[in-house]
């Protein structure tokens, strides 16, 4: 077997190399190997493809090339051993099906509104002229938006302890080279709370037992009206016509709001950078937002091109996803003409898929308008990766991150501290801006426009 060339550095010291500078790391491995990239795990060969047939290929090929829930096990530690990334075949399509049913229609649209005000009340909290982080502020928000719409919490002593605990994972998580060391002083056992592998598995108990005694409380109300991902759970029936068991729904909890959390904070804070960081920017998207008039409908919102086209950019130009979960060749496929053997592991690079200069001029460069300029496929624009693990939430990330985003552009006069460029930082899953995205807010656009007319009044 020929397969695509590739460094032979040690996966070590790739991995080293790759958290240090995500980005910087991967432009230069494209540069020199092309579209289609190999990297050896021991004898077992992972082929990283940036070439839009290729990831076709990978996405609808599911006669040689499974998505088996077995790559993705080094994430069942967090998400839980029945989550759904863990999934395979009939039940993870069964599985799937019952999560989307909160992320679509009319349920979707029915928490808009309250998006919208979650945002407002959360901002308000800051104080005019002092310098705060849009990172935390945002991912606040997020995963209070996502523990409401997967749990139905949305306050309380357990509400309280359950986004701590999720934020704490998450800290841990980013905290991902340190650890990673400190790992291999103490090795992957449990010493206690103090050591790495102690205190993340002292997070995941505490986490888990809310969890199971929320879904315990829950199954026993049996509430017909709830309109969270709990209560369809606990009211699904699976593909043998059973109920689940407690243990698979509160580990079908996990994933979405770590995804709810998480990468929609992230895409946000970045939006947040990049719409002040382009004077333009902000001031067309203000000009679009204004021509609604005061209190628009949500879905007025959602459906605004130019809002649509930066949201898309910010996907592009920094993916929060940089790669698709993997895939797993089980016969022999070819693949830009690569002949790849049974065992071979594929993965699709969406950032480098992203910076492709025969699909995005200018990549480095910031242009929303290149979204309403052309419609790109599925293939080539992947900020969600694709087939059967694209993401559950994909459609309602993009709802909430243009709801926050038109919400605290219409209401908060807001820049940037600092002028130098936001460098990326990556964590498990997520490239998120390294100093957090430091702000301040000079007005309240509402106040203005106010003072304004009661002037005009005066006069």
């Amino acid at each position: 077997m020929k397969l695509p060339p590739g460094p032979k550095t040690p996966l070590w010291l790739l991995g080293l190399q790759f958290e240090v500078n995500p980005f910087g790391y991967l432009d230069a491995i494209s540069k020199r190997y092309g579209d289609i990239v190999t990297v050896m795990s021991g004898s077992a060969p992972i082929v990283y493809i940036s070439n839009p047939s290729g990831i076709k290929e990978i996405f609808t090929n599911t006669k040689e090339i499974s998505a088996t829930g077995a790559l993705n096990q080094d994430f069942a530690l967090i998400t839980g051993n029945q989550g759904v990334l863990q999934l395979d075949g009939l039940i993870h399509k069964n599985r799937r099906k019952l999560l989307m049913q909160a992320f679509h229609g009319a349920r979707m649209q029915a928490c808009g509104r309250g998006i919208c005000e979650l945002t407002e009340k959360m901002m308000s909290k800051q104080v005019v002229g002092k310098h705060f982080v849009a990172y935390p502020t945002i991912e606040d928000i997020t995963f209070q938006v996502g523990i409401e719409r997967v749990i139905g919490l949305h306050e309380g002593e357990r509400y309280d302890k359950i986004k701590h605990l999720f934020a704490s994972l998450l800290k841990l998580d980013r905290q991902s080279l340190i650890v990673k060391i400190l790992s291999n002083i103490f090795g992957e056992k449990d010493l206690g709370r103090w050591s790495p592998q102690g205190y993340l598995l002292h997070l995941r108990r505490e986490l888990f037992q809310l969890l199971s005694t929320e879904v315990e409380e829950r199954r026993q109300q049996a509430d017909f009206s709830r309109t969270d991902i709990l209560g369809d759970l606990i009211l699904a029936r699976d593909e043998t016509g059973e109920p689940l068991s407690n243990e698979e729904v509160r580990d079908l909890l996990l994933s979405p709001i770590f995804a709810a959390g998480d990468a929609s904070g992230t895409a946000i804070s970045w939006s947040l950078y990049w719409i002040h960081c382009l004077r333009g920017i902000r001031e067309k998207l203000l000009k679009e937002l204004d021509s609604l008039g005061q209190n628009p409908d949500p879905m007025s919102i959602v459906a605004l091109p130019y809002l649509s086209a930066v949201c898309n950019e910010v996907l592009r130009i920094y993916p929060t996803q940089l790669f698709t979960f993997p895939r797993l060749v089980e016969s022999s496929v070819e693949i830009m003409g690569y002949e790849l053997h049974p065992g071979t592991i594929l993965i699709g690079n969406i950032y480098s898929t992203h910076q492709r200069d025969d699909l995005y001029p200018n990549p480095k460069q910031f242009q929303p308008e290149r979204f309403l300029e052309k419609q790109f496929s599925p293939y080539e624009f992947l900020p969600f990766g694709g087939g059967s693990r694209v993401c559950i939430g994909a459609n309602f990330a993009l709802f909430e991150m243009k709801l926050i985003l038109a919400t605290i552009l219409s209401h908060y006069q807001l820049e940037l501290v600092s002028k130098r460029p936001e460098r990326p930082k990556f964590a498990g899953l997520i490239c998120s801006p390294a100093s957090g995205v430091k702000m301040v807010v000079r007005d309240r656009r509402q106040d203005q426009g106010q003072s304004q007319s009661l002037a005009a009044g005066l006069v």
